[in-house]
């Protein structure tokens, strides 16, 4: 087994003997010996050689099958971490594997590209897919049974892109994972598959699917009155687990067998009949039991595409039975990893009907409250079964992820805990409980640096910020308190919004300090620029559900937008500054931010829609430029040192007050703000190429508007400024990446019609002047906001970091200069020398 972390390589080997471990810590970097595979160390030049060729041959078949025995009983018994991650994330054996990674170690190398033997079916016009080998999977959204196909492949496989008229979709092992967890058996997405393609399934595929749900969804872990239980309907699957010594080591023999349970003598597992009735969601008349959502109702292919395998019938029809053993409530992390390293992730659910322990709370939805299909569809996979499962919820922005929430936390009828990423979107959950559900204003709390209460009831709900529980130094005395009761305290459902942050080393420490039967995951954005979002498939759960954003905005459901890039030429003397050969990178960036012509078409831009009556939000991360627009144009602004309150204040003016009509932001408005009234954006500067942040700044004015057109009018806008010929425009097309998958379209004005408008910067004096505020600053001016726990973590987790600064920024002279005026002689620096007694005479 051989690891890298940096230019470390970590060898364990198998001694001669099999009965021990040998570890060898090479600093040097691998090195391609063949076969030999040997690892050098370059401090003694000492190596490890394998045994001779020759001496392999020899050894017979049997003799391999003890050393390979031997081999796992060593790593078993020593509890080797062999899917150890690097940030300790456990992940199992199939989820490392691609596609062109498994053809390229079964020797089939070059097969996944080679489409020539995708042969049509006959009746390939009525049906939808096209089926690649490299694992892409296309949909024809013009077909009759778009939505039947939607609904099927959203739930097996990623979404890459999803255009006006195609889709691509690609399997993963991840997406694999998530499908068995709502209920899909192997035979029935084989089957499905098969039916909705143009082409056969190609044999990979068919295989690729097979090994990624051989064991996944075989065994879950679920918390049934208040005692944890790993059941499974494949007996045989629990007993070699028990083998293994962590687990067994875990495992409570001596279990009281509730009514309706038997213990199997056979085996000592405890057998009892699977529920099959869906729990009852909150506002909705009825939950969908089945997992697969009919496909194909309106043709003959329908009864056959919803159906199981028969063998998956015969179990769930005939036996209806279900194995378990209970374990120990302190082993739990412990069990849950081991299961992963033996490739049987454990599935978590919270049989929370049946909870007799924690005290109910009394909540549900308000009559008043409607529960639009799609968010319907969303919960039906979470309560499918009549458990929770625990896993995030995708869905646009504005698409009501608040409400979906919500409808949860009712269901569950448990104590809740709500956790954002800032003060603002703490008061708006509060806000948005109180508005569509029931429960009293007693029975919510918040907990922010402002506000540090507890609800007197025996359940109720907590609203706070990811940074308050994940906070690990020295807090107040009331903060404490709070903490406390938090961490004692066991939540029947944990809600993360926007749940794309939690991969963050400073905020995945909630995930440890609070105890969660069931935890949820929000967000509009599952995407990451340093590559640990598929972290969230074994920290919360699989995704349950993901909504399709130019279906919402066809239906109404969200706003039509329109995404516009205006390309802002650079004034001279700016762009002549920002080629110097002596200009950093962050005084480039700021050149490229305070370019005039930029400023001036986000003035034309404001006053345009200000006289439309529009409300407008224009971002910049970058603090200085933040400052400087907003003053020149005197419209207020929100920034990170902002106090929660001054923030509520502007917000609310800007809802309410016919006269503020457009306010600045940094990056503290990407997320968790609900600005419904806001229907433009104007962003000046961002955070390079964040993918996650331009859906996020487009989701601010994506709510469903009062006045809304037609679908082929927009009622929003998104405007990027971005300066002409520089690193702008090649962050700008990374950007727009997201977006443009999601099936929105960039269009691109080269210019703006400003002729005989009054703006500012008109003249070139005006510039120059502009030019030397800008050159005077300091260069740590150019560096954009930094917020704790910041959702890309695009410098990949640099524990400390070097920014640019000067000691006139630490002096507070930070845009100051000195000169020294009159005669250097006489001052303190420079005194005027004696002269000796016997040049007293001389002519001064």
């Amino acid at each position: 087994k051989r690891e890298r972390r940096g230019k470390h390589l970590l060898k364990i080997q198998m001694d001669s003997s099999g009965t021990g471990l040998k570890i060898k810590l090479s600093l040097g970097k691998r090195k391609n010996d063949g076969e030999n595979n040997d690892v050098t160390n370059n401090n003694d030049n000492s190596s490890i050689n394998h045994s001779d060729s020759s001496k392999k041959e020899r050894k017979s078949k049997k003799d391999k099958k003890e050393k390979s025995k031997r081999r796992e009983q060593v790593v078993a018994s020593d509890s080797v971490d062999l899917d150890y991650e690097e940030d300790g994330a456990f992940v199992p054996k199939h989820a490392k594997v691609s596609i062109a990674m498994k053809e390229t170690s079964e020797g089939e190398r070059g097969d996944t590209k080679n489409f020539k033997n995708m042969h049509l079916k006959e009746e390939h016009s009525s049906k939808p897919l096209w089926v690649c080998p490299d694992g892409h999977i296309f949909l024809e959204t013009f077909s009759p049974v778009y939505k039947q196909a939607y609904d099927f492949l959203v739930a097996i496989a990623e979404p890459e892109c999803r255009s006006y008229l195609m889709h691509e979709y690609q399997l993963t092992p991840y997406s694999l994972y998530a499908a068995v967890s709502v209920g899909l058996s192997t035979e029935s997405v084989i089957e499905v598959l098969n039916r909705l393609s143009k082409v056969k399934i190609p044999h990979n595929i068919d295989k690729f699917i097979r090994d990624c749900t051989l064991s996944y969804g075989k065994v879950k872990l679920v918390l049934q009155r208040n005692r944890y239980f790993v059941e499974s309907v494949y007996p045989a699957i629990l007993q070699s687990l028990l083998r293994d010594k962590v687990i067994a080591a875990a495992r409570l023999k001596n279990s009281n067998v509730e009514g309706g349970e038997n213990v199997d003598p056979n085996t000592g597992l405890t057998v009892s009949k699977l529920s099959a009735a869906s729990a009852q969601i909150s506002g909705i008349s009825g939950a969908t039991a089945n997992p697969i959502d009919p496909i194909l109702q309106q043709d003959d292919l329908s009864a056959k595409l919803a159906l199981e395998d028969e063998d998956e019938d015969k179990i769930e029809e005939k036996h209806i039975e279900v194995h378990s053993f209970e374990i120990d409530p302190n082993q739990v992390e412990a069990v849950k990893k081991r299961c992963i390293e033996l490739d049987y992730p454990t599935l978590e659910e919270y049989d929370f009907r049946n909870d007799n322990v924690n005290a109910n709370l009394d909540i549900d939805l308000k009559p008043i409250t409607k529960i639009r299909p799609y968010q319907e569809k969303s919960l039906s996979k979470m309560f499918g079964n009549g458990r929770a499962r625990s896993g995030i919820i995708v869905l646009a922005c504005g698409a009501g992820k608040t409400l979906v929430g919500i409808t949860a936390a009712c269901t569950v009828k448990k104590s809740c805990l709500v956790l954002c990423t800032s003060g603002v979107s703490v008061e708006q959950w509060r806000s948005q409980f109180l508005t569509w559900s029931e429960i009293g204003q007693d029975e919510i709390v918040r907990f922010t640096s402002d506000q540090k209460d507890l609800f007197k009831t025996k359940s109720g709900i907590v609203v706070s910020t990811y940074t308050m529980i994940a906070y690990g130094g020295k807090r107040s005395h009331d903060a404490q308190k709070v903490m406390e009761e938090l961490q004692n305290r066991e939540w029947g459902l944990v809600i993360l919004d926007e749940v794309h942050v939690v991969p963050a080393h400073m905020f995945r420490k909630v995930l440890t300090v609070t105890k969660a039967h069931c935890k949820l995951g929000l967000t509009a954005t599952l995407v990451r620029e340093d590559d640990r979002i598929s972290d969230l498939n074994f920290l919360i759960g699989p995704k349950l559900y993901e909504a399709n954003w130019i279906d919402l905005q066809r239906n109404g459901h969200i706003a039509t937008v329109q995404c516009i890039e205006v390309w802002c030429p650079m004034a001279p003397e700016f762009f002549m500054e920002y080629l110097g050969p002596n200009t950093s990178l962050p005084r480039k960036s700021l050149l490229c931010i305070m370019n005039p012509n930029k400023f001036r078409y986000c003035e034309f831009l404001i006053k345009y829609h200000e006289r439309r009556g529009d409300k407008i939000i224009v971002f910049s991360d970058n603090i200085f430029a933040l400052e400087h627009y907003a003053v020149a144009m005197k419209k207020p602004y929100i920034y990170g040192p902002t106090s929660n309150i001054e923030r509520v204040r502007i917000l609310d003016q800007f809802r309410w007050n016919p006269a503020v009509k457009t306010i600045f932001i940094s990056k503290v408005g990407d997320t968790s703000i609900d600005i419904p009234e806001a229907n433009v954006i104007i962003q000046v500067s961002s955070h390079f190429g964040s993918r996650r942040q331009e859906a996020q700044r487009l989701g601010r004015i994506s709510r469903p508007k009062p006045h809304a057109r037609t679908e082929d009018q927009n009622n929003a806008f998104f405007y990027s400024l971005i300066s002409k010929d520089t690193q702008e425009m090649y962050f700008s097309a990374k950007r727009q990446q997201f977006l443009i998958d999601q099936g929105y379209s960039f269009k691109v004005l080269s210019e703006l019609p400003i002729q005989g408008e009054n703006l500012m910067y008109e003249s070139k004096k005006d510039q120059h002047d502009l030019l030397s505020k800008v050159l005077l600053v300091d260069e740590s001016a150019g560096n954009e906001e930094v917020i704790a726990g910041d959702d890309d973590d695009l410098r990949h987790n640099e524990a400390a970091r070097r920014t640019t600064g000067s000691g006139r920024n630490l002096s507070g002279a930070a845009g100051a200069s000195y000169s020294e005026k009159g005669p250097r002689l006489g001052t303190i620096f420079n005194p005027t020398p004696q002269r000796n007694t016997l040049f007293s005479k001389r002519k001064k």
